[in-house]
């Protein structure tokens, strides 16, 4: 009788992956929003490729790539002419590259293909919300069919998209960061009200504080170990703006006109917004491909020698670590949240639909915890929208791991262009940009709803 249980079990649980909704009909699963399960698996999907990619950079995995078969054949092809390449000088890299342009390939697909989808009675929402081990079967095969690319121009050409990708998707981070910050500091100021108790704006000074102490260690840290006394231009300068960027929307965050238009802005937002700016800052300087300027280049840059005593690049080090940690974060936080403020729903097109609330609380309130639908009436959140998100996190992630190196013309040598550089630069300013205009939107446009 067990056995006949237990079969009856697993296969209801295999329903949940080959079927057409993730478990509405299945007890192998808890009560849950069909959005809420179908992104998190999605987002499963993206956090196993970047498992994958992160273990075939460990040194030991990395020196063992070549035994795939073809992984490396046509790598010292360039514009059709061959040339010979040690191909195991950049192999870690490009098996980042080659899983990078897999997840991106797959989640630009279901980016089509979920285009105006409006609720779960679209066809294409059963496939947005099933199949799951068919659509896995789908990511290894576009895997396996990436890692048979011929290195050509590909390494180059792909090097731009990831470049623009991770752009865009630091600053999906700032919004999201940005968002955080602001629901932070409204739940404890709602806490201290209600409560009529000091230890909340004690706790915010306190952390305020700690944050914005973290910052100006952080900025004396980098002007110590990114810049010398004599040259360096560029590493004085770049901290320097950033750091008056950061002091001037810390004023304007505690001006009264402001405070009288947001209430509930502060210096909370403004001190997580520095400390991001920061790390954003030390990320970009850990790019200079000045080695007098940048006391990691040399590490970093030791695949430049093909000889088998010297050891390959070390990818992990701590502004890769801390970028990694930010990107799990942040993509879970697509997965899982949506916003208290409507403007920032509306801009990541994730407005929660109301249309079914009804049928949710009824789902809720049934005996049996099964997954149930609550988009028959509205969509939850942007389907290609998600997917656009999460094919910008597998580009961002790509360059992350690889420490937005690339090859040389030479494909010998990976070197830290400053590509690299203005790009998280840039990305920086246009994060300070957006958290100012979230602070002066209101005087600008009086008339429009900021709540």
């Amino acid at each position: 009788m067990g056995a006949c249980l237990g079969v009856c079990s697993l296969l209801s649980c295999v329903s949940c992956l080959c079927g057409s909704a993730p478990c509405l009909l299945c007890g192998c699963c808890p009560s849950a929003k069909n959005s809420t399960i179908s992104r998190l698996l999605f987002t499963f999907f993206l956090f196993l490729g970047t498992l994958v990619s992160i273990v075939m950079i460990i040194p030991g995995v990395e020196k063992e790539l070549h035994k795939l078969p073809g992984f490396c054949e046509g790598s010292g092809s360039v514009l059709g002419v061959q040339t010979h390449v040690d191909c195991s000088s950049f192999l870690g890299h490009k098996a980042v590259y080659r899983m990078g342009f897999a997840m991106a390939t797959f989640f630009s697909l279901f980016a089509v293909l979920m285009l105006c989808v409006r609720s779960s009675r679209d066809p294409r929402a059963a496939v947005q919300n099933g199949f799951w081990f068919f659509k896995f079967l789908v990511l290894v095969g576009i895997t396996v069919g990436a890692f048979y690319i011929p290195d050509g121009t590909f390494t180059s050409v792909w090097f731009y998209f990831g470049v623009v990708g991770a752009f865009l998707f630091i600053l999906i981070q700032l919004i999201l960061l940005i968002d955080f910050a602001h629901s932070w500091s409204q739940l404890w100021l709602r806490n201290a009200g209600e409560s009529n108790a000091k230890g909340w704006y004690a706790a915010l000074c306190i952390i305020t504080f700690t944050f914005y102490a973290t910052s100006i260690a952080a900025i004396v840290l980098l002007y110590m170990y990114y810049t010398k006394p004599e040259g360096c231009t560029e590493g004085k300068v770049l901290i320097s703006i950033n750091l008056i960027l950061c002091l001037i929307v810390s004023v304007v965050s505690i001006l009264p006109k402001i405070q009288d238009a947001q209430p509930h802005s502060g210096l909370l937002q403004a001190s997580i917004i520095t400390l991001y700016t920061i790390y954003v800052t030390w990320s970009a300087l850990a790019n200079v491909p000045v080695q007098s300027c940048n006391p990691t280049l040399l590490v970093r840059n030791s695949t430049g020698s093909a000889m088998a005593t010297q050891p390959l690049t070390t990818w992990w080090d701590a502004p890769s670590i801390v970028g990694l940690i930010i990107f799990i974060l942040c993509t879970l936080f697509i997965s899982i949240r949506s916003s208290d403020h409507p403007q920032v729903n509306k801009l990541m097109l994730t407005e929660e639909s109301t249309a079914g609330l009804g049928r949710e609380a009824a789902a809720m309130e049934s005996e049996l915890h099964r997954a149930y639908d609550n988009e028959q009436d509205g969509v939850s959140y942007s389907y290609s929208f998600f997917h656009l998100c999460l094919l910008l996190a597998a580009l961002y992630i790509m360059m992350t791991l690889t420490n937005w190196y690339r090859p040389d013309e030479r494909l010998q040598v990976l070197t830290s262009p400053w590509t690299a550089v203005w790009v998280k630069i840039s990305s920086s300013w246009a994060g300070l940009l957006l958290y100012l205009w979230t602070l002066v939107a209101p005087l600008v446009l009086p008339d429009r709803d900021f709540s």
